[in-house]
């Protein structure tokens, strides 16, 4: 016989408004996945990667349902999940993915169209990526996969050594050439486009459309230049002491971060100041902190 606090202690999960926000967000995007599938790839005959990929395959011999068939196929998936790649936080957020993703896949199909909203394969191709990509990208800033491909990939580079991209690429291209013999290798080849284009619109989605730029300064005025960037962008400036590896002599690196829109303003502000410069501007996928995005919401 246990009391209350024992059971508390028993109990892993711990319901926060982080861990709600989540799992709304894990469910928006399996939603979206669904709708791109019925609407856009079933219709075409255009196969996605991973399980619900062999599930259009089987479907389109059986006639079985693609969600039911997707349940099933991640379920020895899951258990490895389980088993090797996070345990509880891990299992409960894909198992809520999988499931409302086959659920959203066989509900939608009672009140879409079945022959889609275009014959078009080139318009179904880049539609069905995007909305599924961004899907995608929705559950991964959920914290959640959306099991099949991702769970064999996770698995492949647990177990192997193997890199995440190649994993993925090794599991899906495995379903395309399936998929070519099944349907055509035309279709197989646009399925091809649409999974490179899905991943684009998954990252885009998971890391924002908000991409920075870094800004290396190497020059003999870093007290003026520092000055200006504070005064006119208003943006914090680091100094590094670095020295020349072929000269020995020592300077000042100046580093920076700033909008996209900010880049032209910036070089012509140094140039300015100083026009020996040397000035390296880079890219940076995400910036957390004071004049960027608040670390808290991320």
């Amino acid at each position: 016989m246990t009391n209350k606090n024992d059971r508390m202690k028993i109990l892993p999960i711990v319901i926060t408004w982080a861990s709600v926000k989540d799992y709304l967000l894990i469910g928006l995007g399996t939603f979206l996945q669904a709708l791109s599938l019925r609407i856009f790839l079933v219709p075409a005959q255009l196969v996605v990667g991973g399980v619900s990929g062999i599930a259009q395959i089987v479907n389109h011999y059986s006639g079985l349902p693609i969600g039911v068939m997707t349940l099933l196929g991640n379920i020895p998936l899951f258990i490895l999940g389980w088993r090797h790649l996070g345990g509880p936080r891990f299992a409960l957020r894909t198992a809520f993915a999988v499931v409302s993703f086959s659920f959203f896949t066989d509900i939608l199909m009672l009140f879409l169209p079945t022959g889609g909203i275009t014959s078009d394969l080139l318009l179904n191709t880049l539609y069905g990526a995007v909305i599924s990509g961004i899907g995608y990208g929705i559950v991964y800033r959920g914290k959640g996969t959306s099991g099949g491909s991702d769970i064999l990939a996770r698995i492949l580079n647990h177990w192997r050594g193997i890199s995440l991209s190649q994993s993925y690429l090794l599991v899906d291209t495995l379903v395309i050439l399936a998929a070519g013999f099944t349907f055509s290798w035309e279709k197989a080849l646009y399925a091809l486009v649409m999974l490179y284009i899905s991943g684009l619109a998954a990252e885009t989605a998971t890391e924002g459309s908000g991409v920075t730029r870094t800004v290396l300064v190497i020059t003999d005025k870093p007290k003026k230049i520092a000055e200006a960037i504070f005064e006119v962008l208003e943006r914090g400036v680091t100094e590094i002491t670095a020295r020349g590896a072929y000269t020995g002599t020592q300077r000042t690196l100046l580093y920076c971060v700033i909008s996209r829109s900010e880049v032209t303003q910036i070089k012509t502000l140094i140039t300015e100041i100083d026009d020996t410069a040397f000035i390296v501007i880079g890219y940076a996928h995400e910036a957390l902190g004071e004049g960027f995005k608040e670390i808290g919401r991320q």
